[in-house]
């Protein structure tokens, strides 16, 4: 696989080459856990990467949901991006302020609801900046343009589903959530969440997948990565992590090194983890 792919990853060298092509759509989607004490609607709007949209993942999902920022109706889907100016026929490039943290959810949930041609930037806004390159803090040029949304309702799990998952064995469940927390010794930041990983699952935190520059490893070192790990890559694979943000960096991951048999658990351990009636396990994998 080529090292630029417009379907998942493509460099900062990429980009500024492409940046000028008419139907190339940028989105900012940078969202931080509120540890992180940044804000990331007005560091969009103080310098973005020219032409970029700003995409609220917690804003573009499901209000209906008590869970945090779960896969919005189709409807809401179609219509947040139409008001953003992004439909049929765009290619998109998804970045964030951190490097690859939660552009990949968004690169999921496009892929989701059927939109293929959608690109992670490597090492997100950060590289983009570290390298020289132009920002600016103007407002897009809006314009509508349709979107035919066909959902891919094999790429997301519920939580009846991964609990079936989990008892038959049948499926790697892979939690991208340090390894403290996976192991049940750290707290979790959502209040109320019992400590551990769903029985069965498999520990791989998204940052083994970084190098140092936020920029996602080669494809051959992502496989060993999932390897060293324990997960049979041969088999169909369930994403999970907090609350379906950094799982989908694993889904970026797998499909980097071959693999698309994989889905994401999109409650994730924010519906797991509240829920006591589902069995924890903790300690390693």
């Amino acid at each position: 696989m080529a090292l630029d792919d417009p379907k998942t990853l493509v460099s900062t060298d990429w980009l500024a080459a492409h940046l000028k092509d008419p139907d190339l759509r940028i989105l900012d989607a940078s969202w931080y856990l509120p540890a992180m004490e940044r804000d990331a609607k007005a560091e969009y709007a103080e310098a973005h990467i020219p032409g970029a949209r700003f995409f609220d993942i917690d804003d573009v999902s499901d209000a209906r949901s008590e869970m945090p920022h779960m896969v919005p109706p189709v409807e809401k889907f179609m219509s947040r991006m139409r008001a953003m100016g992004v439909g049929d026929g765009h290619q998109i490039v998804v970045y964030d302020g951190a490097g690859i943290f939660s552009a990949a959810r968004v690169w999921w949930l496009f892929r989701l609801m059927g939109q293929m041609n959608i690109a992670v930037l490597d090492g997100g806004l950060r590289k983009w900046v570290a390298e020289g390159r132009d920002t600016d803090d103007l407002p897009p040029v809006i314009r509508d343009r349709h979107m035919t949304v066909r959902r891919q309702n094999q790429m997301v799990r519920d939580v009846t589903q991964v609990a079936h998952a989990a008892k038959l064995g049948d499926h790697e469940i892979v939690d991208a959530r340090g390894a403290a927390r996976f192991r049940g010794e750290a707290a979790e930041p959502r209040a109320g969440l019992r400590a551990g990983h769903i029985p069965g699952s498999k520990n791989v935190p998204f940052d083994t997948l970084l190098n140092d520059d936020g920029t996602m490893k080669s494809p051959d070192a992502l496989r060993a990565v999932f390897e060293a790990a324990g997960v049979d890559v041969t088999k169909p694979a369930i994403t999970t992590c907090g609350s379906g943000v950094t799982a989908a960096i694993l889904s970026l991951a797998m499909e980097r090194f071959g693999k698309s048999d994989h889905s994401l658990y999109d409650g994730s351990w924010a519906e797991w983890g509240a829920f006591p009636t589902m069995p924890v396990a903790t300690g390693e994998a």
